[in-house]
């Protein structure tokens, strides 16, 4: 074990794992190593699950104004080391300056609205048939939740999970992503300054063996999951069929934006270039398939093509950048691979700079994890994979449609996943009708399919997730309704005119 690698925080305390390995973080514009990560075992995570369930008791026995005060503490700090940290996400998971900052600035958008949420009402009172009867709903919280999260979103979705958990009562075990281990350190030292009680938050760093440990154990009544469809997959079929346990899952997607015959081109472009390449298509909610009438076919490919011809490639770092490197070997192995797959499938290619020029990349980053762009049209034909299984990566599919909005919507659903997606049109008819039949959790008009704010509910539909692990509807994931009748009179009284009258043998 490395003496310089940095910890697992368990019960308020910085702690060696109990494994010999550790782990690099990697900056993946340059390919150097950032720091050394203990490598978390499934006994690390028994430690943690341990120290959360001795500290629920406690901690939910707080108000929700107190426990929502180690909150703000720490969105003071997310606020005031906003450019620092952006900095920080950008160097570990490759995506621009403005993205990482932002993904602090949301960050912290999350947190005002879970500690905000303290002091706002809970619970809902529903009028009783009988009128002596006053009936109403309240919550609680379930106990230890276990939270696993990205590394394209770093900072942002690990607060979607905490801060609602932690302020709805809950107490936390967290796994960072393997690849984001020092926006996970950071977090934790966050918690650590704010003097959070021992054993409400716990991180332990690692791989997935770390966080199937999480899922396996049954002292966590919910898990809060944020990455690949394969993974969340696996860890629905576990916990679906388990009485007791709930399970939040948000997921992958191949998502589309329609492009209607009263498009307005310059919103078009710009909301298709915004969806398919900011964070290098690393978004579960990245746009890959562009569906587009044949009257505006033409110009609409010509102007997408060349903005992606030109589309500016460089050090993510460089305020001037729009795309900067994928996060490591294995997706660009992934990117060209389903670029080959499209090939054999018989596209036509309009953009290949999957594989940078040299004098593309910029100085001192060539050992970096750098694509490009990859555009090609299609015809339709549901047999075909590449414009059906997700890339997460800055691969686009242009397919023409000749028809009404009815086609468009029907080559749109006719995918196994259900996460985003965005029309753009002038004629609210379509609007109207991609709205009531996208099979979307996440519908955009005019827009790009890419900005969700942190008070909507983010989440998808068929293969894209079960439940939005973030606003309120995690509160719904974390908490057990009660619902609580309670008799003002001192006479018995039912509903539905059941009998409330005891009868004997003498009656």
């Amino acid at each position: 074990m490395a003496d310089d690698s940095y910890k697992h925080y368990i019960d308020g305390k910085w702690v060696a794992g109990d494994g010999p390995e550790t782990f690099e973080s990697v900056n993946p514009a340059t390919g150097e190593a950032i720091a050394t990560f203990q490598r978390g075992t499934p006994s690390d995570v028994d430690r943690a699950v341990d120290a959360a369930d001795e500290a629920f008791e406690e901690w939910r026995n707080l108000s929700y104004i107190d426990r929502a005060e180690y909150l703000w503490d720490i969105y003071h700090e997310l606020r005031e080391r906003t450019d620092e940290l952006g900095e920080i996400v950008t160097k570990e998971c490759g995506k621009e300056i403005s993205e990482g900052t932002a993904d602090v600035v949301e960050a912290y958008h999350m947190v005002e609205w879970a500690a905000g949420n303290a002091r706002h009402p809970h619970g809902d009172v529903v009028p009783s048939e009988i009128p002596s009867k006053d009936s109403y709903m309240r919550r609680q919280p379930r106990g230890v939740i276990g939270c696993i999260t990205p590394w394209n979103f770093p900072v942002a979705i690990p607060f979607w999970h905490m801060a609602i958990a932690l302020v709805e009562g809950n107490t936390v075990v967290w796994k960072p992503a393997e690849q984001t281990p020092w926006c996970g350190q950071i977090i934790a030292e966050m918690f650590d300054d704010a003097g959070i009680p021992d054993g409400v938050f716990n991180m332990v760093q690692g791989y997935g063996d770390a966080g199937a440990a999480i899922v396996e154990d049954d002292r966590v009544p919910t898990v809060l999951f944020t990455g690949s469809a394969e993974v969340g997959h696996e860890i629905g079929d576990k916990l679906g069929g388990e009485a007791g346990r709930e399970v939040s899952l948000e997921m992958g997607g191949k998502n589309g934006i329609i492009i209607t015959d009263e498009a307005d081109l310059d919103v078009a472009v710009h909301s298709a270039v915004m969806s398919s390449f900011k964070t290098t298509g690393q978004r579960c909610v990245s746009s890959e398939r562009l569906i587009v009438h044949t009257d505006v076919y033409d110009e609409f490919k010509e102007r997408f093509v060349e903005m992606a011809e030109q589309v500016a490639v460089d050090d993510p770092l460089d305020e001037n950048t729009f795309m900067g490197p994928v996060v490591d070997r294995g997706q660009v192995e992934k990117f060209h691979k389903c670029n080959d797959l499209a090939r054999q499938e018989g596209v036509n290619v309009l953009v290949d700079r999957s594989e940078l020029d040299v004098s593309e990349i910029p100085d001192g980053h060539e050992e970096g994890y750098w694509v490009g762009p990859f555009v090609y049209e299609t015809e339709y034909s549901p047999d075909l994979r590449c414009i059906k299984e997700e890339v997460f990566g800055p691969h686009v599919a242009l397919v023409e449609y000749d028809g009404d909005i009815e086609d468009a919507v029907e080559i749109h659903n006719s995918v196994p996943y259900g996460l985003s997606g965005a029309i753009v049109s002038e004629d609210y008819r379509q609007i109207n009708y991609y709205r009531d039949h996208a099979e979307v959790g996440l519908a955009y008009a005019n827009l790009p399919c890419i900005g969700a704010e942190v008070q909507l509910p983010f989440g998808g539909v068929k293969k894209s997730g079960k439940g939005s692990p973030s606003a309120r509807e995690a509160i719904e994931a974390v908490t057990d309704r009660t619902a609580w009748t309670v008799n003002n009179s001192k006479d018995i009284e039912m509903a539905q005119g059941l009998s409330a009258d005891i009868k004997t043998d003498e009656d």
